[in-house]
């Protein structure tokens, strides 16, 4: 068994103890080990070449220093993989950001992972919807045949 030690604030040390009561865990160690399972096994196992849109969501303590510097500066760096971004204040100091990604199941996930472990971002869930595409060559009624692509909603990945 290899020894870890972290530093949580009072407010999440304080509901890890309720967790502990609510599954009856016997220690702090116990209900984290259980905890980091569920995490663990709860990430998405999809092909990193997959691809995907990802519904990436978040609070953001917009008062911690850079954060609402850095955050938009990291859609903008993803511009090509950014479909839209909706911002709104949750309080004086935190917001919620929902942002829409196209890409691959790799790129989507290390940018949502990277933005969650970010200090000050809270709450930060993905979901991804996995899609193919599909070539097609016909013509809508406006216009001329020409090749285009269509993406499909798949059941899984």
């Amino acid at each position: 068994m290899h020894r870890t030690t972290i530093a949580i604030d009072d407010e999440l040390a304080a509901a890890l103890d309720a967790y502990m009561a609510s599954v009856g865990a016997a220690n702090r160690s116990e209900a984290i080990r259980d905890l980091v399972r569920r995490g663990l096994s709860a990430r998405i196992d999809a092909p990193s070449e997959a691809l995907c849109f990802g519904v990436v969501s978040c609070a953001i303590d917009q008062s911690v220093r850079n954060l609402a510097t850095r955050v938009p500066q990291g859609r903008l760096d993803r511009h090509d993989e950014t479909i839209a971004v909706l911002t709104a204040p949750l309080d004086h100091t935190t917001s919620i950001d929902l942002m829409l990604m196209r890409g691959r199941v790799g790129e989507v996930s290390a940018y949502a992972e990277a933005l969650f472990t970010e200090r000050g971002v809270l709450h930060g869930t993905l979901s991804l919807i996995p899609v193919a595409e599909e070539r097609h060559s016909h013509a809508h009624p406006t216009g001329a045949s020409r090749e285009h692509r269509h993406l499909r909603v798949l059941s899984g990945f």
